[in-house]
């Protein structure tokens, strides 16, 4: 029997890595503070410690501190910690085994044109701390020989950040995007966990994993904003003016010391620009996504449904 350790599998990302590697037949380690859903828990600190992975045959390495803080905030102090000199720690602990490691499109450099994305566009430039840090962590794996896996706006059953964020921003039946309608590459939680436990017999690199075809901005808020019951218009700002307001409320939290913004310029990057991924390297490995969004919602529908049982995300 295969022993897997999945790092951060009390998380969004690892808990659906764990679990889907159990149900497959693996025996699970959850690496982490809190135990994970599934299998034996392995405590770590990614802050400070040092893992104990030797009874690991394959490492999945799904611990990260997201967010937006502002530059020189405790916050960022904290991604640095967890994002790189966690990597570091992890890497060292993992003593050649096969390590698997999750990254993010964020560390792509923010060009105008940025459609379709190959793993070959340039890392640096991130407009944000997650970014800096993930590029500067997957730096360290790819150097130690590890597989890296660069997914976009990760979405599924128990989302903490995409979709919660997104509901957040409606004000009186009215969300405002940023600029004109684009297309956008997301990636279900499901089709990431099997990119993670697939990656282990690929070729040591980058790889971009997302879903089979990209999804226009517009249509797909209304979607999800449909799928929760949320009855709201979507409204249009000038990216211009949204920039700008995510700058001086940037500028703002920074005088004031304050962790994270609640507009910043990464966020209406992220939104106001085609990004469309490039997944021809992952499916030549034979990784194929099996699922879209269409299906997630549909299961969220019939949870939040009268007589369904509600869920996040």
């Amino acid at each position: 029997m295969t022993t897997i350790a999945v790092t951060g599998a009390s998380g969004f990302c690892g808990s659906h890595v764990a679990r889907t590697a159990a149900a497959r037949g693996a025996r699970v380690l959850c690496v982490g503070r809190r135990p994970g859903p599934v299998g034996e828990h392995v405590p770590w600190d990614a802050a400070a410690d040092v893992p104990d992975l030797a009874d690991a045959d394959l490492v999945v390495h799904c611990a990260a501190a997201v967010g937006d803080p502002v530059p020189g905030s405790p916050a960022e102090a904290v991604m640095r910690a967890v994002n790189v000199d966690g990597t570091a720690r992890l890497l060292a602990a993992a003593a050649g085994r096969p390590v698997v490691w999750v990254s993010s499109a964020s560390v792509y450099a923010p060009l105008p044109v940025r459609s379709p994305i190959t793993e070959d566009h340039p890392v640096h430039g991130q407009l944000n701390a997650y970014g800096r840090t993930k590029a500067a962590g997957e730096a360290l794996a790819l150097a130690a020989g590890a597989v890296v896996l660069r997914p976009r706006a990760v979405y599924g059953a128990g989302d903490p950040h995409l979709v919660p964020r997104l509901l957040a921003r409606v004000r009186r039946g009215l969300l405002l995007l940023p600029g004109g309608d684009v297309e956008l590459s997301l990636t279900a939680v499901e089709n990431l966990a099997d990119a993670c436990l697939a990656a282990a017999d690929w070729p040591p690199g980058a790889y971009n994993v997302a879903d089979a075809e990209p999804y226009r901005r517009d249509g797909t808020v209304a979607a999800v904003l449909r799928a929760h019951g949320v009855p709201a218009r979507i409204g249009r700002i000038p990216r211009g003016a949204a920039h700008a307001a995510a700058a001086a409320a940037e500028a703002v939290c920074r005088l004031r010391r304050s962790a994270e913004p609640p507009l910043t310029r990464y966020a209406v990057d992220q939104l106001a620009r085609t990004v469309v991924l490039d997944t021809a390297r992952a499916r030549r490995q034979g990784w194929t996504p099996r699922r879209v969004l269409s299906d997630h919602l549909a299961d969220v529908a019939a949870a939040t449904a009268p007589g369904g049982r509600a869920r996040a995300g």
